[in-house]
């Protein structure tokens, strides 16, 4: 087995970016008296618009508008008390002003409603009956409020199960805004339509909006220059914050050389820090985001070890020293493992002492070490399917590969760095499974499934979902992904249902799991854009963490 198993290679391209990160002298992480002068902009621009969002003299629905745009230009996590006390006020109001006929107001309607539900308030759907005719049909005169109508399609996608009204929003203007493209395809607007339809606002990775935003922003008729400014100001400042991390973190991959030491593997490091600013891009989650990013980055190695290179004799002492955690039996392992095995427990014993040193419990780093030691035993299920030639059921190996697709041990290290708002509740909440942590694993292992399983065939590997779901139900390919796009669709809602419920976390924990579905939607939309990053996920990457935007 082992000349199948063992010893094997998937064929991946080698890393992309070489040392394009990092940097030449320390010099380069110093800040510049350009930074300053940016940072003090920042400042000033800041209390213009907080202004703005305190200012008696402007009407609510002026505010939901600006609240929106301050949210897509990746502005919000500068005014998070201000927008808070803003979308009480409209809770409280919501029923009242728009719950009765005389408000016809598409847009008002749906953008309130849309960062109600964002926000965690579980406002009503019945709102938008009186958009409906005596049939239950939304009126076709909505279409020529196209404004309106691409709030009422953002605001769909906040739906939960059973909520048929919703459904019956995406339906109809999904169908209106593709005829309106066709018909006005060169309009500012149009734009903002276009990448709507493809990424809607709930499933999009924040750096991605803010960058696409502030490019149209300037051409849209409602947009004010001072938030424009700030926008720009403040992408180029964080993107620098960025570059400093990751220039720290490939410092450390390459110390590692993993890149000569385990050749078989993937060396996406500047993607996993790439995936990592997805899920928190704010400069005060600094050491969250290094922490996160170190362990995906051994994560992905690991995995590959598990699939494409370790004997099962060799596996089965990986599973087992990493449930131990012990460093001392380093020695035991053969060595392309201890490349992977130490800077393991290096990075987690770091941590906690990191933690320690803030004067908080480090239980987190605990929850997060069993996590993983469930990542590595659901590996080693899928190594002995490999060995012995087995075909699961669909439903077999679902129960295996939700775990294995490990984004829930990624939501628990998520949590690690947090700081005091992860408490002992919140980890124990996370570590039963709740609907958001499973809708993400489903949205995780079906997208990747999906567009990653061709690939994978070329080489020896386990059957994924598509193939299993084929030979289970007696389907084409073509069916069987259709079908595994339905669990996909029902898992979001799972996800939004979690974030309505009184008992659900704070919301800046919510937001970590909500952010690793909104990653995986983008890379892995039409192919494995991780496993696959020279092309599409490059020019990504290229326009969050490379180019600044210009003035």
């Amino acid at each position: 087995m082992a000349s199948s198993v063992g010893r094997n290679s998937a064929g991946f391209h080698p890393s992309i970016w070489g040392d394009k990160f990092i940097p030449s002298s320390d010099s380069a992480l110093k800040k510049t008296d350009v930074d300053c002068q940016e940072e003090e902009k920042l400042q000033l621009l800041k209390q213009e618009v907080k202004k703005m969002l305190t200012g008696a003299e402007i009407p609510l629905q002026e505010l939901i508008c600006l609240i929106d745009d301050i949210q897509r230009l990746g502005l919000s996590y500068h005014f998070e008390a201000e927008i808070d006390k803003l979308l009480h006020c409209v809770k409280d109001s919501f029923i009242d002003y728009y719950g009765t006929k005389n408000n016809d107001n598409l847009h008002d309607v749906a953008l309130s409603f849309r960062l109600l539900r964002q926000e965690g308030h579980n406002v009503s759907s019945d709102v938008f009956s009186r958009f409906q005719d005596s049939n239950g049909k939304f009126m076709e005169e909505l279409a020529k409020d196209v404004r309106g109508m691409l709030s009422l399609f953002e605001a769909s996608h906040m739906r939960v199960h059973g909520e048929s009204i919703l459904e019956d929003s995406l339906e109809f203007t999904t169908s209106h805004l593709n005829s309106y493209l066709d018909s006005n395809p060169n309009v500012p607007l149009a734009d903002l339509v276009r990448r709507s339809l493809k990424y809607p606002l709930r499933k999009s990775f924040n750096r991605m909006v803010a960058r696409f935003y502030i490019s149209i922003y300037q051409k849209l008729e409602w947009h004010k220059q001072v938030l424009l400014e700030l926008a720009k100001c403040d992408f180029n400042l964080v993107q620098k914050v960025h570059q400093n991390e990751l220039g720290y973190i490939t410092r450390w991959w390459k110390d590692l050389d993993f890149k000569n030491r385990t050749p078989f593997a993937r060396d996406r490091v500047v993607e996993c820090y790439f995936w990592i600013t997805g899920v928190y891009f704010e400069p005060r989650y600094a050491a969250a985001r290094k922490f996160l990013t170190k362990t995906i980055s051994l994560t992905s190695i690991i995995d590959d070890i598990y699939d494409v290179y370790g004997t099962p004799e060799e596996l089965v002492q990986l599973t087992d020293a990493i449930d131990k955690w012990d460093m001392s039996i380093l020695d035991e392992l053969p060595e392309y493992m201890r490349y992977a095995y130490k800077p393991l427990l290096d990075v987690f014993a770091e941590a906690e002492k990191e933690i320690a040193k803030e004067g908080l419990p480090t239980f987190g780093v605990d929850y997060a070490k069993d996590a993983f030691k469930k990542l590595t035993v659901t590996y080693l299920h899928e190594a002995k399917w490999l060995q012995t030639q087995y075909f699961p059921s669909f439903e077999e190996y679902m129960r295996v590969a939700l775990v294995s697709g490990a984004v829930k041990m990624l939501s628990v290290a998520s949590f690690v760095r947090m700081g005091d708002i992860a408490t002992r509740e919140a980890f124990e909440w996370l570590s039963k499974d709740p609907l958001v942590v499973n809708g993400l694993s489903v949205i995780c292992r079906l997208s990747d499934d999906i567009v990653g399983h061709e690939f994978e065939n070329q080489r020896p590997h386990i059957p994924s979902a598509v193939e299993c779901y084929m030979k289970s139900r007696g389907v084409t390919k073509e069916t069987a992904y259709a079908e595994l796009r339905k669990p996909i669709i029902e898992a979001w809602k799972d996800m939004n249902e979690e974030c309505l419920l009184p008992e659900a976390p704070p919301k800046p924990l919510l937001e970590r799991v909500f952010n690793l579905a909104r990653v995986i939607n983008f890379l892995y939309d039409g192919h494995d854009g991780y496993t696959h990053s020279s092309t599409r996920t490059k020019d990504m990457i290229t326009s969050v963490l490379i180019n600044p935007i210009p003035a």
